[in-house]
């Protein structure tokens, strides 16, 4: 069995009947499926080729994830995140738990500081309610694009990351993103570049995390995820077999390249299928 534990509906030119597809040409049983809101101007026009079109309230709303999971229950789980800063958000979250079975917190992407008093007061409701909450962190830096900002920064680092788990000991976090992942390593490439080369240099601050907070879980989705490990594989391996409990196989893309690698290390079956599908379950149990 695999979980895809990330990714999104119309996301990078797949619609519903192409995703599937894609999951079935993939061996993926279940994807978790994440919504993103956030106000227009704090949404990346970069982004641009891997949407359809901005709608009202975010890149990707709810209505378009809960109609995914409509047609094809079975295949999908069902997350949701709403703006925390919003008054109504654990109001909407509440709602969309009892109404249509929401099960993750998922994906929050914001220009706002993840320990500031509103999203504690919602991570910590989402810990109430036993769902995972999977952030994205991204630093400020100049990365050369026409947007209106050189970069757009989420989440505020990883050190406001730290705190907020810290706060929220009963709240289950999965990490990702280049502002997460950089920090797999102790060097000081994590606000200059999104996908840092070289071998993993001891002292990295998600190792430190990893091994504090058992609230802290590993998504290894998407260019970020992938790169921390490929950037140094007598670590990667390591690394997985060390976390084998907390990370997560996911892809946030329509490709092989996660499971290829993953693959290549030559690990026991028994820390694949916890990658693979196991840990996700332990989160998430299918209905």
């Amino acid at each position: 069995m695999r979980i895809d534990a990330h990714n999104h509906p119309d996301w990078h030119g797949h619609d519903l009947d192409k995703f599937l597809q894609n999951m079935k040409d993939n061996d993926i049983d279940v994807t978790w499926l994440f919504t993103w809101e956030c106000p227009a101007d704090e949404f990346d026009s970069g982004y641009g080729g891997a949407l359809p079109l901005m709608y009202d309230n975010g890149p990707i709303p709810f209505e378009r994830a809960l109609y995914y999971k409509q047609q094809y229950p079975d295949k999908f789980v069902l997350g949701y995140c709403p703006d925390p800063r919003d008054p109504e958000a654990i109001n909407k979250l509440k709602a969309a738990v009892e109404i249509y079975g929401v099960r993750i917190v998922g994906e929050l992407k914001l220009r706002m500081m993840y320990d500031n008093p509103d999203a504690i007061r919602f991570f910590k409701e989402c810990g109430k309610l036993n769902l995972p909450v999977t952030v994205h962190i991204d630093y400020e830096f100049d990365k050369d694009t026409n947007a209106p900002w050189p970069n757009y920064w989420y989440g505020g680092g990883i050190d406001a990351f730290e705190r907020a788990i810290k706060a929220c000991p009963d709240t289950t976090f999965l990490g990702h993103a280049p502002g997460f992942w950089a920090h797999i390593s102790g060097d000081d490439q994590f606000d200059k570049v999104s996908y840092p080369k070289g071998p993993v240099i001891p002292g990295g601050k998600v190792i430190k995390m990893m091994d504090t907070y058992p609230n802290l879980y590993g998504d290894i989705s998407a260019g970020s995820g992938c790169n921390a490990l490929k950037r140094d594989r007598e670590f990667a391996k390591t690394f997985i077999i060390k976390y084998q409990d907390r990370l997560l196989y996911a892809r946030d893309y329509f490709d092989k390249q996660h499971r290829e690698f993953i693959d290549s290390l030559d690990l026991e079956q028994s820390v694949l299928d916890k990658i693979y599908y196991k840990n996700a379950l332990k989160l998430v149990p299918l209905d």
